[in-house]
């Protein structure tokens, strides 16, 4: 018992820049208080004291806001960040090194007595802000759910899950999502910088058409250069008035539309 509490004390103190001592720790924080009541709620599920577990349950739930389901698994240095309104349904499986923010489900699709209805969590997986994570599905080991994400379907290992419903984004190679992870240090809320395709797609389409802008100037430029200069040569028309020879795509002002 004083093992699990002494790392879940340590992995407080790394991920939250907020938390100043273990003794502020342990007197002000609702994530600590709910995991330390749930444990001994599943104890007592496990040992067939159901009525005993949910009383349990019920009472860190009044305390702490954090709703856990006595039968759920829940890892090792876990951090429920603030936790407000987090609930964690029966069938719920909590990897290690978790981490999960405000107003979080991990809730059932089903009605189904005895069926597995809530998602798996691998290790290290991070779940932002009041995302849904609805279904008997896995969410690989070091992925990220991102704040207000309404996830369905499995999650690869390493991938990002965001918007409603969820889109996977797929991560880069373990090497570098660890150089990536040691520069950057800890993400919270589950959400990095270039994570929206749809906005990566637009800023693709705007670099896309600066590129084509730029190239057009270029043509006009030597089309005019070439002609010496006029405007007409005989029988043909060489450079229309209204020509464009200078950019005047602005894609810098667009790019930050999407931001």
């Amino acid at each position: 018992m004083f093992g699990n509490l002494r790392e879940d004390i340590a992995c407080i103190l790394e991920r939250d820049p907020a938390a100043r001592s273990t003794f502020e720790v342990l007197t002000c924080y609702p994530g600590l208080h709910a995991l330390v009541l749930h444990r001994k709620a599943h104890k007592c599920w496990n040992r067939g004291w159901r009525w005993l577990g949910r009383f349990i349950s019920h009472v860190a739930r009044f305390l702490t806001g954090i709703e856990i389901h006595p039968a759920a698994k829940i890892g090792r240095r876990v951090f429920i960040d603030h936790g407000m309104g987090v609930v964690i349904g029966e069938t719920a499986e909590v990897g290690d090194e978790c981490t999960i923010y405000q107003g979080v489900t991990l809730g059932g699709t089903s009605l189904a007595k005895g069926a597995k209805r809530h998602p798996t969590l691998g290790r290290g997986v991070i779940v932002g802000a009041n995302a849904q994570v609805l279904g008997g599905f896995t969410v690989g080991e070091g992925a990220r759910v991102g704040s207000n994400a309404v996830v369905t379907k499995p999650v690869p290992a390493g991938a990002t899950a965001v918007g409603n419903p969820a889109r996977i984004i797929q991560a880069e190679g373990d090497a570098q999502r660890e150089a990536a992870a040691a520069k950057m240090g800890f993400s919270a809320y589950g959400v990095t910088q270039g994570d929206d395709p749809v906005a990566q797609a637009m800023k693709g389409l705007i670099d896309n058409a600066a590129g084509q802008e730029h190239q057009i100037a270029m043509l006009w430029q030597a089309i005019e250069k070439l002609s010496g200069g006029a405007r007409e040569l005989p029988g043909e028309e060489c450079v229309p008035q209204d020509a464009h020879t200078t950019e005047q795509f602005d894609a810098e002002a667009l790019n930050r539309l999407v931001k």
